[in-house]
């Protein structure tokens, strides 16, 4: 099993910590992770965009001109996509660009992604934070003892003073272990776990990794 040391919010060592080996410690395949990834951004898109074809472009109904005689070339509708103001052929239309990916393939890329972390030491865990108010300077200190620059913090439950302590400093993203994403983790370069977060977060992956 990995161990890694347990710091306290002033950076002091306080202890280690052992972690599973199922979770922290597998090997990373890069294609996993990107399938993950791709699924996860995609299933955000709003895939509302729109061009309008004939069906919905106004006017139109009438014969601009006769079809012989008049010197031009032929045209039955105001709509050909050929006519400024016309339609669009083959324009984007509403689609859905969310695709499916297995519950144990993105089991199995959150568990990539926090070894990739671990291994990488870009992963710490820390104790826990005690603030005296829900204040930005507080948490900002807190941050700045720790090194952190761009972390993704992960508390065992949503704490609204650490909430409204950290949400206005760039860089520090706040989660719970039920809302962890694999793309979270890889977008930031700090992973930190709260000590107590630890257990949710095996405990949810190495059930699902079986």
């Amino acid at each position: 099993m990995p161990t890694i040391t347990v710091y306290n919010q002033e950076k002091q060592e306080v202890g280690t910590v052992e972690l599973s080996a199922e979770v922290f410690g597998v090997d990373v395949r890069p294609e996993i992770l990107n399938l993950v990834v791709r699924a996860q951004q995609a299933a955000k898109r709003a895939g509302t965009h729109m061009a309008k074809t004939r069906a919905y472009v106004s006017g139109g109904g009438v014969k601009p001109w006769k079809q012989k005689g008049s010197g031009r070339a032929r045209a039955g509708s105001r709509r050909s996509p050929i006519w400024r103001g016309g339609a669009v052929i083959f324009g984007p239309q509403p689609r859905d660009y969310s695709f499916k990916v297995n519950a144990k393939v993105r089991s199995l890329a959150m568990r990539m992604a926090l070894s990739s972390r671990a291994a990488s030491e870009s992963l710490m865990v820390v104790r826990g934070i005690e603030l005296p108010e829900a204040k930005t300077k507080h948490f900002a200190k807190v941050a700045k003892d720790l090194g952190l620059n761009q972390a993704l913090l992960v508390v065992s439950s949503k704490s609204e003073t650490l909430d409204r302590s950290s949400r206005n400093l760039p860089g520090i993203t706040l989660t719970t272990p039920e809302n962890l994403s694999v793309y979270e983790i890889l977008k930031n370069k700090q992973l930190v776990l709260l000590e107590d977060a630890i257990a949710p977060v095996q405990a949810r992956f190495e059930k699902k990794g079986k």
